[in-house]
C-alpha cells in the first residue's frame, strides 16, 4: 500500500494524529536519514582506505591519526543512531510511533519533525533530564 504525498506535505495538527499520511511522511524521513548516514559512512571508509598512512613527518602522521580517530568516533555515534532509526521504523510498523513511552500521550508533530527518533514528549524528556541531573549532582 503506497501512499501518495505531495512534495511539500508537512504533518499538521489539523489532521488526525498519526494517520496514514503522517506515518508515511515519517517513514520516508527516517529511511532517507538512514540512507544518508550509510552513504556518508561508505564515503568515510573509502577515504580512510585511500589515505596515505606513510606520512614522513611525525606531526603530519599524528594529525592524520587524530583526524581518523575523530572520524571513527563520529561513525560510531552514527551507527548507534541507525539502530534508533530502525527502532523508530519498528514503532511505525507496530503503531506506537509518535506516542510518549512514559505517558502514552502524543508527541508533538513539531518535535517529531525535528527529532523523528524521539520517544518522549518534551515534558517527559525535561523530567528525565532533571532526574538525570539530580543523580549526577549527588
Amino acid at each position: 500500500m503506497s501512499i501518495e504525498l505531495a512534495e511539500d506535505y508537512r504533518p499538521s495538527d489539523d489532521e488526525p494524529f498519526m494517520n496514514d499520511r503522517q506515518r508515511e511522511y515519517f517513514r520516508r524521513k527516517l529511511l532517507q536519514w538512514k540512507d544518508d548516514i550509510l552513504r556518508e559512512s561508505k564515503e568515510t571508509l573509502q577515504n580512510l582506505q585511500n589515505e596515505n598512512i606513510n606520512l614522513p613527518d611525525i606531526a603530519d602522521r599524528a594529525s592524520s591519526e587524530t583526524d581518523r580517530a575523530i572520524e571513527l568516533r563520529a561513525r560510531d555515534r552514527q551507527r548507534k543512531l541507525i539502530s534508533k532509526i530502525e527502532a523508530a521504523i519498528k514503532r511505525l510498523d507496530d503503531g506506537s510511533y509518535g506516542y510518549c513511552e512514559e505517558t502514552g500521550e502524543p508527541i508533538s508533530l513539531k518535535r517529531l519533525d525535528a527529532r523523528p527518533i524521539a520517544t518522549l514528549s518534551i515534558e517527559a524528556q525535561e523530567r528525565h533530564e532533571r532526574r538525570e541531573k539530580v543523580y549526577r549532582d549527588e
